[in-house]
Formats: structure tokens, C-alpha cells, sequence
């Protein structure tokens, strides 16, 4: 949790986002690097799953890809592993209950501690239910990352006054996915969750240009961009590094 709330210190963030086993896991661990050295605070690595509910079309792909593949958890912990001496940025995982119960949680959080990966997101796990992982969580300082959607605002209070590393505020109803405006009112939501805590807030779903980050990152302590980046891979495949170093320069710039 240490290595999440020191990115964000003095400095806007830019979290962003890759399937892993997209195209195949060597390149997995090749684009994570590309991505940190290109300027990316924190990478979100996603978990393969065959419903992945909260994802658009463009992920939704990208997880099909890595699926044919065959792509295991230990593979992504494999890949992990390799990498984390080599990167500055903290890795989460991006990732459904279901995967991490059938690993068994105390394997999976334990290997998380093991691999460098600090923080989990589960899109699927409602907020009272968190605490089928959190004990887990918690043993292995895993921080469980908190969502926030347009549609929260009776709970705010609850999910902010008890989130842990950065809050994850969707920016539009729906799933992930390229978006050519966002409507949502993010400074005024922002603005009730900094009401109850100074927890740092990343808003996602939708981002993908720099204009885009600049103007969330007038709200918002970070953003993260995901299906933009995942089209890249699906355009330019073993060879998008190139390509992901361009683009999360334009990010980065633009927020700085």
C-alpha cells in the first residue's frame, strides 16, 4: 500500500492497463516495461476470464486472445516476477472473484506479496462482500482497491472513508471502452469523496487521449486508461512497444 501512496505524492498519475497473455505473455512482460519507462505511475495487469462483466468489446477481445493461448495464473505470476526488478511502477491486478477463488485465496494473495504486486481490483465483488479476500488481502498487505460509479452517490461516504490505496472512480455508467465525451459530474463526486477521506482518486472507463487526461486530471489525482491501450496491442501485436511507448509519453505529457 506504501508504493501506491507514494506515487501519487506531489504529482498527477497515470495508471494504465494490459490482458496479459495479449498476444502471449513474453510480450506481456515486455509491454509492462515499455509502459513504465514510457512515464506509467502504476500498470493494471488483467486477469483472463471467460465473463468478464464489467469489460467492453475491446478487452472482452483481448481476454478471448490470451484465453486461446492458454494463459494461466501461474504463467502471469511467472511473468511478474521477471519484471519487477526492472520496472519503478507498482503492478495491480485487474481481475474477477472467480479466478482468485479457484487459485484458493490464500495462494493467490501470497503469490501477489511474493511477485511485487501490490494491489487487487475486483470488479465483480461488491463492497460487502470484500470481505471474503480481505483477511487474506490484509495478511499479505494487498490493498483492495475501491470503485466508485456515477451511480454510488448514497454510499460515497462508506466506500471512500474505508478505501485503500487510490479509488478507482468509473467516469461513465456502462462498461470499459473508448468514450469521445465523458458527462459524468467528476469534480463534484470528487469533491464528496474528499469530504470523508484524502485517499487519492484515479478516474477510468473512457480515456484515451491526451486532451482526455488533462482534463480529468483537473479533478482528479490520476487516471487510467486501458481499452486504448489494449487496442494498440491489438493493431500492432508482438510488435507494439514501439507504438505503447508513444502513446504513454503523450499521457504522461499531458498530465505533467
Amino acid at each position: 500500500m506504501n508504493k501506491i501512496s507514494e506515487i501519487f505524492k506531489n504529482k498527477k498519475c497515470l495508471i494504465t492497463y494490459l490482458t496479459a497473455g495479449d498476444p502471449n505473455i513474453e510480450k506481456t512482460a515486455e509491454y509492462i516495461i515499455a509502459m513504465s519507462k514510457s512515464g506509467a505511475d502504476l500498470i493494471e495487469i488483467g486477469i483472463p476470464f471467460s465473463d468478464p462483466t464489467a469489460e467492453g468489446e475491446v478487452i472482452q477481445n483481448a481476454m478471448k486472445r490470451a484465453l486461446k493461448n492458454d494463459v494461466s495464473i501461474d504463467d502471469i505470476f511467472a511473468a511478474v516476477s521477471k519484471v519487477k526488478k526492472e520496472i519503478a511502477a507498482p503492478l495491480a491486478f485487474m481481475t474477477y472473484l472467480n479466478p482468485v477463488f479457484n487459485y484458493g485465496y490464500a495462494n493467490f494473495f501470497k503469490k501477489c506479496r511474493e511477485t511485487g504486486v501490490c494491489a487487487v481490483i475486483v470488479p465483480d465483488m461488491p463492497y460487502e462482500e470484500r470481505g471474503e479476500i480481505k483477511d487474506f488481502a490484509a495478511r499479505n498487505e494487498i490493498a483492495i482497491i475501491t470503485l466508485i460509479a456515477p451511480t454510488s452517490k448514497e454510499r460515497i461516504k462508506t466506500l471512500a472513508a474505508n478505501a485503500q490505496g487510490f479509488i478507482y472512480l468509473v467516469s461513465s455508467l456502462g462498461v470499459t471502452g473508448v468514450r469521445n465525451e465523458i458527462t459524468t459530474d467528476i469534480g463534484g463526486i470528487i469533491d464528496e469523496i474528499k469530504k470523508v477521506s484524502n485517499i487519492p482518486v484515479a478516474v477510468g472507463f473512457g480515456i484515451s487521449t491526451p486532451q482526455q487526461a488533462k482534463e480529468m486530471t483537473k479533478y482528479a489525482d490520476g487516471v487510467i486508461v486501458g481499452s486504448a491501450i489494449v487496442k494498440i496491442i491489438a493493431r500492432h501485436g508482438v510488435n507494439a512497444s514501439q507504438k505503447l511507448s508513444e502513446y504513454v509519453s503523450s499521457l504522461k505529457k499531458a498530465i505533467d
